[in-house]
């Protein structure tokens, strides 16, 4: 799941981003008004968490030049200004759902899921492909029933495999979807943690799942035709 967090206070963005990252979550951070249009112009995202009181363009702005463009990425706006005025305000330009500061992180991991769950018919909630399934609301992967205790990195890597299965993934398109890393001929770190979920993957299930295209990338593939079933 990809958020765009849209924070000039960069102490607050560091917590968030970090909180945020440690849950499984890929997260760009914006740290003003034009910046924000851009990235959600250009990439797609799950939840848009945007603070009001912003450089260049402010948070009301925004939300309003999104939803005039045809985006309908749920958003949830942050900020300390609670007046009821502000808080109808940001509704009335597009938001979703508002988050007064200070707030609890796991509030902001609830309200999260809350507006995916209503983000619409193009979300996909569970993915799965074969025995493999994962939740994207809960966190929550498994394969024929066995939970998978994946680390973080490791939940993303399977996302991004079951959203795209049976496709050969190359490693610069992994280091730059879930490491936002450019490619460097000298890392392993696709490697090492593919190495991780492979194995974990294939105790659960019994046979493989993930297989390596040599000089190539990695797919997501049963050794017998298996149906692809997102569930909504």
């Amino acid at each position: 799941m990809k958020i765009l967090l849209v924070e000039d206070d960069r102490k607050v963005a560091g917590f968030v981003e970090q909180g945020l990252k440690e849950e499984g979550y890929v997260v760009d951070v914006a740290q003003d008004g034009d910046e924000a249009l851009m990235l959600a112009h250009v990439y797609r995202y799950d939840v848009i968490l945007l603070d009001v009181v912003l450089p260049k363009k402010n948070g009301f702005q925004v939300a309003t030049e999104l939803r005039g463009d045809g985006r309908s990425t749920p958003i949830l706006m942050m900020t300390s200004r609670d007046a009821v005025e502000d808080i109808v305000r940001g509704l009335d330009a597009g938001a979703d759902d508002y988050l007064a500061k200070p707030f609890r992180f796991e509030e902001l991991l609830a309200r999260i899921r809350a507006l995916v769950r209503r983000g619409g018919s193009e979300r996909l909630e569970v993915l799965r492909y074969g025995p493999a399934t994962l939740d994207r609301l809960r966190h929550v992967a498994t394969v024929g029933g066995k939970r998978l205790d994946l680390t973080p990195k490791e939940f993303q890597l399977l996302e991004y495999f079951l959203l795209h299965p049976e496709e050969v993934i190359r490693r610069t398109t992994l280091l730059e979807k879930i490491w936002d890393m450019n490619f460097d001929p000298e890392s392993n770190v696709v490697d090492v943690h593919i190495g991780h979920l492979r194995r974990k993957l294939a105790h659960a299930a019994g046979e493989p799942l993930l297989a390596t295209v040599h000089g190539v990338g990695f797919t997501l593939r049963r050794t017998q035709p298996a149906e692809v079933a997102p569930v909504h």
